[in-house]
């Protein structure tokens, strides 16, 4: 689930999201000049003053624990509740629902507590990332097998969702950036706007987790809510509900007909999936952005390996 008020890796400016400083950040030019460009350029390289074996050591003998950091704690909580939920999804959905909302709702917490608590780390990131992924993925494949027609466009949204994020988050990581949030204007204006805000963030996220939620629920609750096709009409005058009346009177395959018996059939949470359809759509958008702003940072830092390694071979 990825309902975000700020993850548990992320970086705080004077109470605003990390992507709001970005004027003290180096740009990605300068850091691609310390990133190698040949294998024999890697292996020329000094080792790193901390290697894979002394970070574990680190991590064994350590006297603070980051996996009990509060951030992490919430973390695993959410894992649990995510887990639950997955368990109650076939057979009870108000128990599923309930606690698929808590897991959401807690990963705008975890944020919260990382930045005033001071214990943001780079494994609550991930951990909170994962959590979304997984969970998220999860109830894409339980609609595959309630909505069979419509499984091709399920398993897209998994991949786009998993492809999008990975290749962020390695292009963050190659790039040296604090976050994967911190995302400047000048590489992406789409992207700041959807990072740079929590509350933007939150609505996109929680809509597009609420979207799924309701195409779930609308398996278990079948029932109309009674809504009378006139009522949508009338607003268009009174002249044009009684033609649409005797339209669907005499042609049952006509749209009016069409219209009646989607009024009548209305159940609450189609129009809960009515009304977020929108924002899920947007959501969307900013996956394929933040994929290809991604994939253009990656070929830069091809390009400038290759143009480096170009001139030494020149020398």
């Amino acid at each position: 689930m990825t309902i975000k008020g700020g993850s548990s890796g992320s970086v705080s400016v004077n109470g605003k999201p990390a992507g709001a400083a970005t004027s003290s950040r180096p740009s990605v030019t300068s850091r691609l000049s310390d990133v190698p460009t040949t294998s024999d350029e890697v292996a020329s390289q000094p080792a790193p003053a901390s290697t894979t074996e002394s970070l574990i050591r680190n991590t064994n003998e350590a006297e603070e624990n980051v996996f009990l950091f509060v951030p992490n704690l919430i973390g695993y909580t959410r894992v649990i509740l995510a887990a639950l939920s997955l368990y109650y999804m076939q057979i009870h959905p108000k128990a599923c629902t309930f606690l698929y909302g808590i897991s959401c709702l807690l990963d705008a917490v975890d944020g919260v507590a990382a930045r005033r608590l001071g214990q943001s780390t780079k494994f609550g990131a991930v951990l909170d990332m994962v959590t979304d992924r997984c969970t998220t993925a999860c109830l894409l494949c339980y609609l595959t097998k309630t909505y069979p027609r419509a499984a091709l466009l399920f398993q897209a949204l998994i991949t786009l969702d998993f492809s999008s994020h990975y290749i962020h988050m390695y292009s963050s990581l190659l790039t040296g950036a604090a976050s994967h949030k911190l995302v400047t204007s000048e590489v992406s204006r789409i992207l700041w706007y959807y990072y740079n805000d929590s509350r933007t963030l939150f609505f996109f996220c929680a809509g597009n987790e609420l979207f799924f939620v309701c195409l779930y629920l609308m398996e278990f609750y079948p029932t109309p809510l009674g809504l009378e096709p006139r009522w949508f009409l009338w607003p268009f005058g009174q002249k044009f509900a009684l033609q649409v009346l005797k339209t669907a009177a005499s042609d049952p395959h006509s749209w009016s007909a069409f219209y009646f018996q989607a009024v009548a059939k209305t159940t609450w949470p189609m129009v809960a999936a009515a009304l977020t359809a929108p924002v899920c759509a947007m959501k969307q958008v900013f996956s394929v952005v933040q994929f290809w702003t991604a994939a253009k940072v990656l070929v830069g830092v091809d390009l400038e390996q290759r143009r480096r390694a170009t001139g030494e071979k020149s020398k």
